[in-house]
């Protein structure tokens, strides 16, 4: 272990195979944030990707791979997606209070870490995946914002010098190393449109302290070689470039004699360059071969990768196409339902109809039979009628008996 790195112990006692870090780690600052800007947290809480296709995920390599497929940049914001020109103070375009916009894949895959709760280990892994350079950033990210600020240095030391190349902005034209992003890391607060977590200042001097030393070391063991100018790459301004020297070029005398200096001096300009790059060419060629190896080894996995990408992308339409299939046969299904449906309801209509038609079809014979429309057949009911009538009467009238009268003399005029 390094010396001066921050040394963490199980339940306070040292082990058995000496001072050992565990696997769990600290989470510094608030825990609830992970120190990420509100508005940026608000965005990657809100965002549909967030709540829908990483909910899905549910281990670390299922995000590894997350990672590997959709992570292009590590800006907060997407391309295009959010306008700061204009505003002033809080409102800036550094602090990232203004109008939001479209929050990134990688800050949401970097939230979507921290909901794991990454181990020691994990963290470790992220930083030396050799499949994608925007894995290992992803670590480095997640580094900055929950670790303490006195860990950093131990965290990042063993990749200042770290030669691979990634290009952190949205869209692209931003490559650098992750040599240098670690050394921003940890010598500046802005990120594009938000900050780091602020660092306490005496640490914050330890670090540029060690920083100093540690680019002393490097130029010592190491002699600059000129390189072309490199662009600021948080803000995209380009560093101005050294005025080119005049070689062997006289104070005085005529004009063809200081035209023919002048390209004196560019011919010697040329063969430095050309001396330099045949230097570049040795150092190449003599660098250790795991570097080759690294780099096969970590084009057959992209190939690999690549490969079963496809593979998986042509499942993914297969299962889309089948499902699109079985959506058409069940409509099919419905609609042959609603026709027989509709069919059974136009029976019952029907039966219905006719049972009410034979109904008042009774029912008008009944009416003619006891109430007939014909005059002639009222007539004869009536003549009936009145038959009927006279002879009830008739009969009542002989069934009746004579009164008996009282006095004899009525009787007696009564048979005469």
């Amino acid at each position: 272990m390094k010396a001066g790195a921050c040394e963490y112990e199980e339940d306070g006692e040292k082990g058995a195979a000496g001072n050992k870090k565990p696997n769990g780690l600290p989470i510094w600052g608030n825990e609830k944030t992970m120190n990420l800007n509100p508005l940026i947290l608000t965005n990657i809480q809100s965002s549909q990707y967030f709540k829908v296709n990483l909910y899905q995920l549910k281990t670390y390599h299922e995000v590894i791979d997350e990672i590997y497929y959709n992570v292009n940049h590590l800006e907060p914001w997407e391309k295009g997606s959010r306008k700061t020109s204009g505003q002033t103070g809080m409102c800036g375009g550094v602090r990232g209070v203004g109008a939001g916009g479209i929050v990134s894949t990688a800050f949401c895959i970097l939230y979507k870490l921290y909901t794991l709760r990454l181990t020691r280990k994990q963290v470790v892994g992220l930083l030396n995946h050799s499949d994608s350079p925007y894995i290992r950033g992803l670590g480095f990210m997640y580094i900055r914002f929950t670790q303490p600020p006195a860990d950093l240095w131990d965290w990042f030391e063993p990749y200042l010098d770290d030669e691979e190349e990634i290009d952190v902005r949205a869209g692209g034209g931003q490559t650098t190393t992750i040599g240098h992003t670690v050394r921003h890391m940890l010598s500046k607060l802005e990120w594009y449109s938000t900050l780091f977590p602020r660092i306490p200042v005496p640490i914050q001097k330890d670090l540029e302290k060690k920083l100093s030393e540690h680019a002393a070391a490097k130029a010592a063991t190491n002699p600059p070689v000129a390189s072309p100018a490199k662009k600021d790459w948080y803000g995209g301004r380009p560093e101005a470039e050294a005025p080119e020297k005049d070689h062997g070029r006289p104070q005085g005398g005529s004009q063809e004699r200081s035209c023919h200096d002048t390209d004196r001096g560019r011919e010697l300009d040329r063969e430095n360059r050309e001396r330099e790059r045949s230097r570049d060419r040795i150092r190449e060629r003599d660098a250790p071969r795991s570097q080759e190896f690294d780099r096969e080894r970590r084009s057959d996995r992209s190939k690999e990768r690549n490969g079963d990408f496809d593979r998986s992308k042509n499942r993914h339409r297969d299962r889309e196409r089948e499902r699109d299939r079985e959506r058409d046969r069940e409509r099919d299904r419905e609609r042959d339902r609603d026709r027989e449906r509709e069919k059974e309801r136009d029976r019952d209509r029907h039966r219905h109809r006719e049972k009410d038609h034979s109904h008042d079809k009774k029912h008008r014979r009944r009416d003619r039979c006891n109430y007939p429309d014909d005059k002639g057949d009222f007539a004869d009911l009536l003549e009936r009628e009145k038959h009927r009538i006279k002879k009830e009467r008739k009969r009542d009238g002989s069934r009746e008996r004579p009164k008996r009268s009282r006095s004899p003399d009525k009787d007696r005029r009564r048979h005469h």
